[in-house]
């Protein structure tokens, strides 16, 4: 009889995975779509392609995610607190002022050179004008968190004369982020133009201390 056939085994896995562990599963889920987005891009992408990578069907991907959209908007979000988790976790109003910016100029290059897949989603929204993290409130308020770090430290640098003033917090994120993203974003062109890699180890840890000095003489009396 017909209900008496085995399931097929990765059917099974599937039935098994999304009802005895459901994050796991919605974390497979971004896994797969982040890498997917990152390759394609929106546009690209294709759902059925994600499900048949993961340990879901495409009907539970859209249970979980609304749609695709809704699915990009959520690797968004999960990559944007990955960064900011990490940042908090480098706990800056512990450091000096000075020690604390240039942990923070490091961190955020090192993170942007071992994370390309975050600079490629960067730019596939910067394709879309950004109107995916302007539907996300989650992510207005993770990215403050950000400015909110900078101006403590900035601040207290004013405070103990180390700082000059007339600074934003938000211009000095700017820079930072400016610095580590061009070193992944432009990598393929700078390389065939200039012939020069910089993602070779010694160009990039050049760089790198080439960003946290020009992030001090910015900041610097």
């Amino acid at each position: 009889m017909a209900q008496t056939k085995p399931r097929r085994a990765d059917n099974g896995r599937k039935a098994s995975s999304w009802t005895q562990d459901p994050e796991g599963v919605r974390r497979d889920i971004l896994a797969v779509a982040r890498a997917e987005f990152v390759e394609n891009g929106l546009s690209g992408a294709r759902v059925d392609e994600i499900a048949a990578k993961t340990s879901t069907s495409k009907r539970m991907i859209y249970y979980y995610f609304g749609d695709k959209e809704g699915l990009y908007r959520a690797v968004l979000e999960e990559m944007y607190a990955r960064i900011r988790n990490f940042e908090r976790s480098l706990d800056l109003a512990a450091l000096p002022p000075r020690e604390a910016i240039a942990t923070l100029a490091g961190f955020t290059f090192d993170y942007h050179a071992d994370n390309p897949d975050f600079v490629r989603l960067v730019m596939v929204e910067n394709i879309h004008h950004a109107r995916h993290l302007e539907d996300s409130a989650k992510i207005g308020e993770l990215n403050l968190s950000a400015i909110d770090m900078i101006r403590e430290v900035y601040e207290r640098g004013l405070r103990e004369g180390l700082f000059r003033e007339g600074l934003d917090p938000i211009d000095i994120h700017l820079t930072i982020s400016a610095l580590s993203f061009y070193n992944v974003s432009n990598r393929a062109t700078i390389r065939q133009v200039f012939g020069h890699d910089m993602g070779a180890p010694d160009a990039r840890e050049r760089r790198r201390a080439s960003t946290i000095d020009t992030v001090l003489r910015m900041l610097s009396r």
